[in-house]
């Protein structure tokens, strides 16, 4: 049995952490090294920094913070936000990301997933999924497109995706739980790593994900303002009969 992974995410824009309700309404948490380290010391089990506006923008991921980032953990780092090319996830991975994140690239040239797979390995590829309604968008949200949610996945896997970061963005920022029925429907669709993102209000509700199939639950604002522990949740999953780290 894998243990569940607990894992934060840092949503920055403007080298700040924010956060919002379904991906609007902003506002600040902190600063993202701050965060990170404090993140490490309490027992997170990965760690996400998404550059929310970067793809929007058209630049780079901040790889000045991406480096200030990984230099104050000991936890695996996910990188994503901006990433468009091959060499984008060999800067992010230089800088100290374990894995990087990809989203709106995909989208537009799907041959990325295997161009970096071969590369750097399927571990290293995260498939970055933005749903509503089962349809996938991009740019931070912004933008539906005319891709669906299980062929979509299944076509990022078969290409190489190591994992998948499921973001429900009916869900994004309510608290009234993850979106069981897309973590379900992801679950039967592709072998890999689901890691369920959007909507946690309670400790229960990361149980509730865990019991139907991701193995990576990511929360946000629960966790910047001190609303939720770390040790909170993993002992609602080890009640559950998950494994966790301690």
């Amino acid at each position: 049995m894998l243990a569940v992974r607990v894992i934060p995410c840092l949503d920055v824009k403007d080298g700040r952490v924010v956060k919002g309700v379904n991906f609007v309404g902003l506002r600040d948490a902190g600063n993202p090294v701050e965060a990170a380290a404090r993140y490490d010391a309490e027992g997170a089990d990965e760690l996400v920094f998404l550059d929310i506006s970067a793809s929007h923008e058209g630049r780079d991921t901040m790889l000045h913070v991406v480096r200030e980032v990984a230099d104050r953990l000991f936890i695996p780092l996910t990188v994503g936000g901006g990433v468009r090319t091959v060499d984008d996830f060999a800067r992010l991975l230089d800088a100290g990301a374990d894995k990087v994140a990809v989203n709106t690239a995909l989208v537009e040239n799907p041959a990325l997933v295997t161009e970096a797979a071969a590369r750097f390995g399927t571990q290293c590829v995260v498939a970055a999924v933005d749903t509503r309604a089962e349809v996938i968008h991009t740019h931070g949200g912004r933008r539906p497109t005319e891709r669906r949610l299980v062929p979509w996945l299944a076509e990022l896997v078969d290409r190489g995706a190591g994992e998948i970061l499921l973001t429900s963005m009916d869900h994004d920022g309510t608290r009234r739980g993850f979106d069981l029925d897309g973590v379900r429907r992801a679950r039967s669709a592709v072998p890999v790593p689901i890691v369920a993102s959007g909507g946690a209000g309670t400790a229960e509700h990361f149980a509730d994900a865990a019991d139907t199939g991701a193995t990576g639950l990511l929360a946000a604002s629960l966790f910047h303002f001190g609303e939720l522990s770390i040790a909170a949740v993993k002992a609602s999953l080890a009640a559950r009969g998950h494994l966790v780290r301690h």
